[in-house]
C-alpha cells in the first residue's frame, strides 16, 4: 500500500467528518498510517483549520507549503520560544520547560546556533565522510542474509547512533543511551507508552542531563576540540548557559541527529519496496541516489510538524488567529500539497526538483544538521547498492504512534541469501 494511500474506510471517514470536527494530531492517525485523506480535506476546504479540542488543547494547523513558509518565516509574529509552550503541538509543561536554541527567538537563537554550526560545516563533513563510509560497509557486511531481521535496530538506528556518539564524542559503548533519550524525550506519556507521566519522563531526563554534565565538566577543564560538547562548553555563547538549557541544546541535537535520519532511512526501504519500479530504476543507475535521498526526505517527512505560538492577532484566509493562539505547521501535509509539487502523493526519485521540499523546514529555524543527514542516507545507499540486489520488506512496519516523529519502531526485512 503507499504512502499515500489509504484504506477505503479512512477515505470514507475523512470525507464525512464535519469539518470542525477534524484532529488530525490524534495518535492513532499517525499509528494507522491514515492521516493523508484528511490533510487532502483541510488543504482544498480549510488551509488554515482551527480544533477546538485535542489531547493537546486547541490549536491551528496550517496545511498548504506557501502558507507554513510564510508562518516559518515569519518569527516576530509567530515565535518558537519555549516558554511559550515550544516547538510541538505537546506543550511544555511548567516541570519539562526546556530552552534550546530552535525554541528560542532572535537573537539568542542565532548566537547559540551558530556555536554548534561548525560540527556541520563543509570541511567537517568531508572529514566525516570516510568514517560514516567505513561504518555503513562494516553494519551492513554484519547483516543475516536469507533470514527476517529488525531493519530499524540493525541499520537505521545503529548507523545514525553511531554518528551522534562521534559527534558528541560520547562513550562509544554506551551509545545506545543516545537513541533512548531521543524516544523518550519525543514521546508522549501516557499508558502502554514508553513513560507514563511527564514526572517519569522528566526523571529520566534528568539521568541524560547527569551523564552529559560529566562530560561537560571533562571537556570544559581542557583545550576546546571539534565535539558539540566542547563546542557549548567553550563558546561564548553557550558556555554559561543553565543546566535546562544545556539539556534543551542536547535533546534538539539528539533528536535531531537521530530521529530525522533514523527514519528517513528506514523510510527509504519502505518507499522502494512499495515502489518496485523505482526500486529497478535506482538498482539501474545509482546516480540516482542523491536525487533518490531527497524525494525520500520529502516522501517521509521524518518531523510531521513544528509549532509556534501567535504573539498578535494575524489574518490568514480569512481567519483571524488570536495572540496566545497555539499554530501547527504541518510539513508533512505542506510536502503534499498538490498546487506545488507535482504529482505529490507519488514517489519518483528522478523528480525534477527534488530538493523542493518542506521537510528540514525554512528561514532561521531550517535544520543546522541537513548536508549531514543528506551525506549518511547517500553514503548508506551507495554501500547498499554495491551490496544487495534487494532488501525485501517481509511485513508491515510498525509506526510510532505519534503526530511529530513521524517514524518506525520496527521493519521486518529480508536480504536473499
Amino acid at each position: 500500500m503507499a504512502d499515500g494511500s489509504v484504506p477505503q474506510s479512512a477515505r470514507d471517514y475523512a470525507s464525512t467528518i464535519p469539518l470542525d470536527q477534524i484532529d488530525v494530531s490524534h495518535p492513532e492517525l499517525w499509528l494507522n498510517n491514515s492521516h493523508w485523506p484528511l490533510f487532502e480535506r483541510l488543504r482544498r476546504e480549510a488551509p488554515v483549520h482551527y480544533c477546538a479540542n485535542s489531547l493537546f488543547g486547541p490549536y491551528w494547523s496550517i496545511t498548504r507549503f506557501n502558507d507554513i513558509m510564510a508562518i516559518d518565516t515569519n518569527h516576530q509574529v509567530f515565535s518558537s520560544e519555549a516558554a511559550l509552550g515550544g516547538i510541538t503541538i505537546l506543550d511544555q509543561g511548567e516541570e519539562l520547560r526546556l530552552p534550546m536554541f530552535i525554541a528560542m527567538d532572535p537573537p539568542k537563537h542565532d548566537v547559540q546556533r551558530k556555536t554548534v554550526s561548525p560540527v556541520v560545516s563543509p570541511a567537517n563533513l568531508q572529514l566525516l565522510e570516510p568514517l560514516i563510509r567505513e561504518r555503513a560497509a562494516k553494519i551492513l557486511d554484519e547483516l543475516p542474509r536469507g533470514e527476517t531481521f529488525d531493519w530499524v535496530d540493525r541499520v537505521s538506528i545503529e548507523l545514525t547512533t553511531q554518528m551522534l556518539a562521534t559527534l558528541f564524542d560520547f562513550p562509544f559503548e554506551q551509545r545506545r543511551k543516545l537513541t533512548y533519550w531521543s524516544d523518550i524525550a519525543t514521546t508522549i506519556p501516557g499508558p502502554g507508552m514508553m513513560v507514563e507521566t511527564e514526572a517519569e519522563k522528566l526523571t529520566i531526563l534528568m539521568e541524560c542531563l547527569g551523564a552529559f554534565t560529566e562530560l561537560w565538566n571533562e571537556r570544559i577543564n581542557a583545550p576546546p576540540k571539534g565535539d558539540l560538547i566542547s563546542m557549548l562548553a567553550h563558546g561564548e555563547a553557550t558556555r554559561n548557559m543553565s543546566p535546562e538549557e544545556y539539556l534543551g541544546n542536547l535533546i534538539l541535537l539528539i533528536v535531531g541527529g537521530n530521529d530525522t535520519t533514523r527514519n528517513t532511512i528506514t523510510g527509504s526501504i519502505v518507499a522502494l519496496n512499495e515502489n518496485p519500479d523505482q526500486y529497478a530504476k535506482l538498482r539501474a543507475n545509482p546516480e540516482l541516489i542523491p536525487s533518490m535521498v531527497s524525494e525520500t526526505i520529502r516522501w517521509q517527512t521524518p518531523l510531521a510538524h513544528m509549532r509556534r505560538t501567535a504573539l498578535e492577532d494575524f489574518e490568514l484566509h480569512g481567519q483571524t488567529i488570536k495572540k496566545g493562539d497555539k499554530v501547527v505547521m504541518w510539513y508533512v501535509s505542506g510536502n503534499r500539497d498538490e498546487e506545488v509539487i507535482e504529482n505529490p502523493n507519488a514517489y519518483i526519485i528522478d523528480r525534477e526538483r527534488p530538493r523542493q521540499h518542506m521537510s528540514f523546514g525554512f528561514g532561521i529555524h531550517r535544520c543546522v544538521g541537513n548536508r549531514l543527514a543528506e551525506l549518511q542516507l547517500r553514503i548508506v545507499w551507495e554501500e547498499i547498492l554495491k551490496r544487495f540486489p534487494v532488501v525485501e520488506i517481509m511485513a508491515p512496519p510498525e509506526r510510532v504512534p505519534s503526530p511529530f516523529v513521524k517514524g518506525y519502531l520496527n521493519l521486518p526485512v529480508r536480504i536473499p541469501a
